[in-house]
């Protein structure tokens, strides 16, 4: 991690599960600024408040008033810079895929280890995405067991692409595949961004899927 700090909203209905991670977020160095919304309509008019947007939301799925779904579509109407990690109890591999096809950075389970939060929080940031060994396990046991696998369609992806994708899925940052590569960091930025818009997914994470779905690279 750069210097700069990471600021976080956690939006869950259950006070005393805020206030633990709060707890928790406040001792990583990484950490700025750490807000609160007890569901998605409160979360929404905090962010329309904010003279700086947070980098990062924590987002429950169950809430009353607006739920973390409908949250997080408003969300990436508005906000499409903010990542949004879900924060859940829920492990339905096609209820997962679903929430990534929407656009979600990162699926954590509430049951999680402080250090597996802290590297997600980094990951999302850095990456774009992150998925715990464990979601990553379901989420392609249901691929595999639903027949989900797919052949991959004309999309005309070049070897450059096929080298970015394929380096994206490794967990490398934008710096780590221009030094790779040995490309500029802006030039990696444009693969990226040509890759999503071939794919037809919203982000990072969706570009992993894509590939995970298409049997692109090794599992």
């Amino acid at each position: 991690m750069d210097e700069k700090k990471i600021n976080v909203i956690i939006t869950d209905d259950h006070k005393l599960f805020r206030k633990g991670i709060i707890a928790l977020l406040e001792d990583f160095d990484f950490i700025g600024e750490t807000s609160e919304a007890s569901n998605g309509a409160e979360l929404l008019e905090l962010l329309a408040k904010m003279k700086t947007l947070p980098d990062v939301i924590l987002l429950d799925l169950r809430m009353p008033v607006m739920d973390g779904v409908e949250a997080h579509k408003k969300i990436s109407k508005l906000y499409p810079e903010i990542k949004v990690i879900i924060l859940t109890m829920e492990d339905d591999e096609q209820y997962i895929l679903h929430l990534i096809s929407e656009g979600v950075n990162g699926y954590l389970l509430k049951n999680a280890d402080p250090d597996e939060m802290e590297k997600a929080i980094i990951k999302v940031v850095e990456n774009g995405y992150y998925f715990s060994e464990n979601i990553s396990t379901l989420v392609v046991k249901g691929m595999v067991k639903k027949d989900t696998m797919e052949a991959l369609p004309n999309l005309d992806l070049n070897e450059r692409e096929l080298q970015i994708l394929e380096l994206i899925c490794k967990e490398f940052t934008a710096a780590e595949i221009a030094e790779s590569l040995n490309l500029s960091a802006r030039t990696v930025e444009g693969y990226r961004q040509k890759l999503i818009d071939k794919m037809g997914v919203k982000n990072i994470a969706g570009l992993v899927i894509f590939a995970v779905k298409h049997n692109l690279f090794p599992l």
